[in-house]
């Protein structure tokens, strides 16, 4: 990838302090006073705020916020917000982007916002015949939706298609679904969707002569997938001994067992949704539609498998794609109310959520390089120890110089646990 003077290759960002990194941050995302302090938590969610959000509010709760640094997609650099308490995420997909960012940086693609209503049809005589009927009313179903959100309509979004299956059988007898597709723009579309979908009810009784139920998103958004691919030299996966070959080649294995045994894919997804989980939460996304998203999807040929495919292409390189629902909006919601989350957005500097859903799916794939490689080049507690050592460290009661030292002994020792930290501690106090 061509460097370039506004770039997220960014050496020594790691070594730098927070506030250093704030400040590199707000230079690179031309951020002002009020982003700032939301990022770094003193203008974040407070508890008026918060209460306006959900119910029975005691508190605001904090995670860490990182940023991730050397990611090159479709030819433009991003510093990208990922919110989350996992060591080691935040740096693998630093590191991976950078592997990935010598073979040209990412590529990626999304699909359309349209999503899933969901109209459930039941006490009707011929399902099949319902709908028949269903389908050729499609013009007027359509037109109905589309009146009930006028101002998205006038975005270019509204009503798409209509769709119907038949279920013949399920433990409450015959039912027919209606699927209507809907373009929600830059919206997460959940409000707009089942808005909609209230709407049809009655022309759905009458069209069908059955009895409507439920009317509901579906968070299945296989209609709204998002797509990132990317390729490594494999002279860049050297590492410590291991020929980058014999990285990549290892890299292969541990996603072929991924694909064909459920119980390793269920680790290989979640560590996907490592990377994914963190950016959504960071721009005020709902984790957990995507989340339940992307599992379904996985399961989709009737057998739950891997998100991600990787390969050796014969030419030198490792090259990796991974695919899965990303409905992820850029307005309404907690992406306008929670400052902190309107502080990532423009850090990130996305101007649509399809462009949004493309990051989000680049970062996905980063991690899962950055785990397959550590599984393959070194095992995964060798990354992982020293950033969980601290956290251990930091439980048993360590401040300040102490949270180190007792980390940097556990790792030396190779025992990482609560009770060998609060013996460490107890001497390097007494000494």
């Amino acid at each position: 990838m061509q460097e370039a003077e506004h770039t997220s290759r960014i050496p020594g960002f790691y070594d730098l302090s927070a506030e250093q990194r704030l400040a590199v941050v707000r230079t690179f995302a031309a951020l002002g006073d009020s982003d700032t302090e939301a990022l770094r938590g003193d203008g974040g969610l407070n508890l008026a705020r918060a209460e306006q959000m959900i119910e029975n509010v005691v508190g605001v709760f904090g995670l860490p916020l990182g940023v991730a640094t050397n990611f090159g997609i479709n030819g433009r650099d991003y510093l990208v917000p990922m919110a989350i308490e996992e060591p080691s995420v935040v740096a693998g997909a630093s590191y991976a982007a950078r592997l990935v960012r010598e073979g040209g940086g990412f590529a990626a693609g999304s699909d359309a916002p349209v999503m899933i209503g969901q109209i459930q049809v039941l006490d009707v005589a011929d399902p099949w015949l319902a709908r028949s009927r269903l389908l050729a009313a499609r013009e007027r179903i359509l037109e109905l939706a589309n009146a009930q959100d006028p101002v998205l309509t006038g975005l270019g979004g509204g009503a798409r298609e209509v769709e119907a299956r038949v279920f013949e059988a399920s433990p409450v007898g015959p039912m027919l679904i209606v699927h209507l597709l809907y373009d929600v723009r830059d919206a997460m579309g959940a409000n707009a969707v089942n808005t909609a979908a209230e709407a049809l009810a009655p022309l759905i009784e009458e069209t069908t002569g059955g009895r409507v139920n439920l009317r509901i998103l579906s968070n299945l958004a296989d209609h709204r997938l998002a797509r990132a691919w990317g390729r490594i030299p494999l002279e860049a996966l050297a590492h410590e001994g291991f020929a980058g070959e014999q990285v990549g080649r290892g890299i292969v294995e541990a996603w072929a067992m991924a694909a064909a045994d459920p119980y390793r894919a269920a680790t290989h997804n979640k560590g996907i949704m490592n990377g994914i989980d963190a950016v959504v939460i960071a721009t005020g996304n709902d984790w957990r539609a995507i989340e339940a998203g992307a599992h379904a999807y996985a399961a989709r040929s009737g057998r739950y498998t891997t998100l991600s495919h990787w390969s050796l292409a014969g030419d030198g390189y490792l090259t990796g794609s991974l695919e899965l629902p990303l409905a992820v909006g850029m307005v309404g919601g907690a992406t306008k109310v929670h400052p902190a989350a309107r502080a990532a957005l423009k850090l990130l500097g996305v101007t649509s959520a399809r462009e949004l859903a493309q990051v989000i799916a680049a970062v996905g794939l980063a991690q899962n390089l950055a785990a397959l490689r550590a599984l393959a080049a070194e095992g995964i507690q060798h990354g992982h120890m020293a950033l969980h050592a601290r956290q251990v460290a930091m439980a048993a009661g360590a401040t300040g110089a102490l949270v180190a030292r007792v980390a940097e002994q556990m790792v030396r020792e190779g025992t990482v646990r609560l009770d060998r930290a609060e013996a460490i501690l107890g001497v390097m106090r007494e000494a």
